[in-house]
């Protein structure tokens, strides 16, 4: 029996599939991409796709979604008949949507509030929004949605090979050094996000090859010290090359509870230029 008073907010940086928003009481709160000209509401009026043919020529400023249409969001949920909302954004270290979509909340009557922050970015965000509407969609209350959420949030992980260091230095997202070297040597790091969720890198291969390897063989290792677990790749207009990975990871972990393959948000694209893998293994509750 679905629990039909539980709605779930996410941002748009969370990756979460359409075939899921469609199916499942999930309302996005997009992030705004901001040019010289214009701004934009992340995939709601660009895509990936038209922010990567303007990188060479601009790249825009992400920010926090607009607190208008956050506002509208949460009374579409009331009309829509529902009285709790989970709140799961990317995380805190990063962004400062969770604290945002919070604040808002307190303006907000009616409504039942529950915050999740994944401390992840993209689909390895986005997973636990999957998760979450799987649960409710089977009945479970709050309390033990959280609990599994909790779980699942610890014991994840999502690794990120980049094809390019060139959008992470002009954004200021890496060191000047660092990037001078690592464009010398062509090193390219293998990013995930640590307990805090803040970016570590936790590899370094010379060229993208390697680095992607790489990137399969510490999903493949975290995978294995999990009973239960379901994979994604996400890529930045990458499809082939992700379709690949995917092939590699469905002969090495035949056992995974799901597969599923999205594209990147162009608030993420933004910082990281086309490319893009990454792999989700997202640990679940037995």
């Amino acid at each position: 029996m679905a629990n039909k008073r539980i709605a779930i907010l996410v941002d748009s940086g969370a990756d979460v599939p359409q075939e899921y928003v469609e199916k499942h009481p999930i309302y996005i709160a997009p992030l705004k991409i901001i040019y010289k000209d214009r701004e934009y509401n992340d995939r709601l009026d660009i895509t990936p796709q038209e922010v990567y043919a303007r990188l060479e020529e601009e790249i825009p400023r992400t920010s926090l979604p607009d607190s208008g249409i956050v506002k509208g969001l949460l009374e579409q949920i009331k009309q829509d008949g529902f009285d709790t909302v989970l709140v799961i954004t990317i995380s805190s270290g990063l962004s400062g949507t969770h604290n945002l979509l919070r604040l808002l909340s307190e303006e907000c009557e009616g409504l039942t509030f529950h915050f999740v922050d994944t401390l992840n970015i993209g689909i390895g965000a986005g997973l636990q929004a999957v998760l979450a509407a799987q649960l409710i969609a089977q009945g479970e209350e709050i309390p033990r949605i959280l609990e599994k959420l909790e779980f699942s949030i610890k014991n994840s992980r999502t690794y990120f090979c980049l094809d390019t260091l060139e959008y992470l230095i002009k954004g200021g997202r890496i060191g000047k050094v660092m990037a001078v070297v690592g464009s010398l040597l062509r090193i390219r790091p293998v990013i995930s996000c640590n307990e805090e969720g803040v970016y570590v890198t936790v590899a370094k291969a010379r060229g993208t090859a390697q680095a992607l390897e790489k990137t399969i063989a510490l999903a493949v290792a975290h995978a294995a010290s999990q009973v239960k677990f379901s994979i994604s790749v996400a890529h930045g207009s990458a499809v082939e090359k992700a379709a690949d990975v995917m092939r590699i990871l469905k002969e090495r972990l035949p056992n995974a509870s799901m597969f599923l393959m999205t594209d990147v948000s162009p608030a993420l694209g933004v910082h990281t230029g086309p490319g893009l893998i990454g792999i989700a293994i997202q640990a679940l509750p037995a």
